[in-house]
Parts: C-alpha cells; structure tokens; sequence
C-alpha cells in the first residue's frame, strides 16, 4: 500500500468492530470483565469436578454457598460495570469488598487467582474515568482576520501636550486611561 492508494470502504465487519470498540472505551470495560472473571473462578472452582488422569476431584467444602453467593455477585457487578458506568465507584468498592470476604469464606478466594482478578478489576473501576470527546483541530494555516490569535484594537492617536481629559472630554479629570502604566497611575494594580 502506498499514499496514494484510496481507502476501501469498510465492510461489515469493520464496521461493528469500530462500533464496539467506541462502545468499549466509553466505560470500564476491561475492569467489568476482570470482576466477572474473578466471580466466575471463586464460583466454578467449589462446584468442579476435577478430572486428574483417572482421578476424580470434587470439591465439596463448607465454603459452597458462599462461594456461590459471592461469586454470582461479582458477575452482576461486573455486568453492571459494563452497562451502568455511571455507578462504577460503589460496584468497584463492592467488588473489592467481596473479593476480600472470598479469601476466608470460599476456598482462598478461587485459590488467589479469582480474587486477585476481582481484586484488580475492583480497583480499575474505581480509578476509571470517563474521556472527554476529542475536540477538532484548528486550521493550520489561517490568513489575516481569520482564526489564530485575536489582533489588537488600533489606540487612538495623541498628542504630547494633550491630557487625558483633553483627548476625551466626556471623561472629566478623574480618567487616567490614557497615562502611562510605568508611572503606576493608571488606575490599575500592577501584579509584577
């Protein structure tokens, strides 16, 4: 490909990966799919039967209905991450709290991995903020009076001998505008 080469027009296919990829960076998605993750170890691992070679593994622990509870509520908060942005600080807050009450109550927390995933996830949906829209660039080349920086007002001409009052006779003895800002007696503070 060279710059000269026109851009194809995207397919389908492109089209929906821009779109969800606009939908993705417009909330915490990857801090949803951490907790859901997370929820879905500290779930599954009670629960699996485990197949070793010709050994069964079943895990069949008191931690059971916990695991459960917690676990399913780490997969509706990681949902909630992905469709409701707007509450990420409590979910967050409440994933992190969960993934800490797994370590004593289902198994180390999905032996660590489940609730270091929970963990983390928790953690980026509170640190996650929304982007601001990009804003459009300013033209690169702007003629004179167009665009760029603002030109100043032309000061009206004066003659040494002419005072302020003199030069604008609305204005009475009390206008200082039109002294000299080095004196310091123009009217206005000087900050330096």
């Amino acid at each position: 490909m060279s710059a000269e080469t026109p851009a194809a027009a995207p397919g389908q296919f492109t089209h929906r990966r821009l779109q969800f990829r606009a939908w993705r960076g417009s909330r915490p998605f990857w801090a949803g799919l951490l907790v859901m993750l997370g929820g879905f170890l500290i779930l599954y691992l009670p629960y699996a039967h485990l197949q070793l070679g010709h050994l069964s593994m079943t895990m069949g622990t008191p931690g059971g209905s916990s695991s459960l509870i917690i676990g399913v509520l780490l997969i509706v908060l990681g949902i909630t991450l992905w469709f409701q942005r707007h509450i990420r600080v409590f979910a967050g807050i409440a994933a992190i709290l969960l993934a800490l009450v797994s370590i004593p109550l289902s198994n180390i927390g999905g032996f660590i991995v489940g609730f270091l995933l929970s963990l983390i996830g928790g953690a980026m949906a509170v640190a996650w903020a929304p982007g601001t829209p990009p804003q459009s660039p300013p033209p690169a080349e702007a003629a004179p009076g167009e665009g760029g920086a603002p030109q100043a007002a032309p000061l009206p001409e004066q003659s040494v001998d002419q005072g302020p009052s003199q030069a604008y006779p609305g204005f009475g003895e009390n206008d200082l505008s039109g002294t000299s800002p080095a004196n310091g007696a123009n009217g206005r503070h000087s900050a330096g």
